[in-house]
């Protein structure tokens, strides 16, 4: 709305003359890619991943009553005594999408009936995967085919491929942008693909391995591991370009992570010293350092119970509670071959898939105390 002042019958007149011609004279546009970009771009700064008006949300939490985590169940699986890696769940459904890494299939476990009700085969070494409900998709990585393959999660068929990606690993969804991105960990880069029809955009080399690849959906950046350097890289989707990298100190070999998004915080494991490092993203610092199981590679996070898990190749699923911006110890639990761990949302249950108990796979599901 434009205010006028009062005025002569004159001057009036002519404001009035001079706003019809602004009403009439043609307006500029701005162009739809300019305005997204404006709007979505990677919020990144050398000293922060958070907008400047954005506030961060905690919610008040408590301890756990106690550091145990029960057994509620043991499922024998299909397959195979042989590697589990990346799991996805979709709250809409109940699924988690679960990888049997070196049989090369995808299992879908439905988390309401405790049953595997669809395994995708053709998934040659399957190690990352992420369902996108808003899509009807889920992405799964065939490091063994070097392709990113795309089933549809109404018929659990694979409708795409996209090949050649040396090692695909983790995957992340950059929704604003409409677009996947994928760590290449041998190629030293992270990969872009469209998500409506599965053809590559671009490669973005980081150099150095690429660990995990996530979507941080306050800042509008996609963050990469880098593993040779130590760094968390976060990369513009709009432009597909590096804006900014972050030193980790007291990380070595920095591979899986994942965040607090409103609480602006982000857990990093390290897998060559064994350490979990909780970034504030206000400021890009480290605030605390955990030691966990060796070689950690999984990690899940409960929003709302603010509960993150750990899973390490050593075989230890260690547990935490944030206090605030302060990550508490919540004890541990220790099975073979422990290093991926699934998390139903809407229950708080922890799923742990093991390679071999006994001569076969199997599934322990763990619940926590509230």
């Amino acid at each position: 709305m434009i205010k006028i002042r009062s005025a002569s019958a004159g001057s009036a007149a002519a404001v009035i003359i001079g706003l019809v011609a602004i009403a009439a004279a043609p307006q500029k546009q701005v162009s739809p890619t300019r305005a997204a970009v404006a709007l979505n771009s990677c919020a990144a700064t050398p000293s922060s991943l958070t907008p400047v008006r954005y506030r961060r949300q905690i919610p008040a939490t408590h301890a756990p009553g106690n550091s145990e985590l029960r057994l509620v169940k043991e499922l024998r699986l299909t397959g195979p005594p042989n590697r589990f890696d990346y799991q996805s769940f979709d709250p809409a459904t109940g699924r988690l999408w679960m990888n049997h890494m070196n049989a090369g299939e995808t299992l879908v476990f439905s988390t309401d009936s405790d049953k595997v009700i669809q395994t995708i085969t053709g998934v040659a070494r399957a190690t990352g995967v992420l369902a996108v409900p808003s899509l009807h998709k889920t992405f799964i990585s065939a490091a063994g085919a070097h392709e990113l393959v795309t089933v549809d999660d109404r018929t659990f068929k694979i409708v795409e491929r996209e090949s050649g990606i040396q090692f695909p690993d983790g995957i992340a969804y950059a929704a604003d942008a409409g677009k996947i991105f994928v760590s290449d960990e041998s190629g030293s880069a992270d990969v872009v693909i469209d998500a409506r029809t599965g053809e590559k955009r671009s490669t973005i080399p980081l150099g150095g391995e690429a660990g995990n690849t996530h979507y941080d959906s306050v800042s509008h950046c996609v963050l990469v591991a880098e593993q040779t350097t130590n760094e968390l890289i976060a990369i513009d989707p709009i432009s597909e370009k590096i804006v900014q990298r972050y030193p980790l100190p007291g990380a070595e070999h920095p591979h899986g992570f994942t965040m607090d998004e409103p609480g602006r915080l982000l857990f990093m494991s390290a897998e060559g010293n064994a350490k979990l490092l909780v970034i504030d993203m206000t400021n890009m610092k480290v605030i605390g350092t955990h030691t966990v199981g060796s070689t950690p590679d999984v990690l899940a996070w409960d929003p709302a119970w603010r509960r993150l898990y750990v899973a390490s190749e050593g075989g230890v699923l260690s547990a935490f509670w944030a206090d605030g911006t302060t990550l508490r110890p919540a004890g541990e639990y220790r099975a073979p071959h422990a290093h991926t761990v699934g998390l139903d949302t809407r229950t708080h249950r922890i799923y742990l898939p093991l390679q071999d108990i006994g001569g076969h796979p199997m599934l322990r599901i763990l619940a926590p105390t509230a």
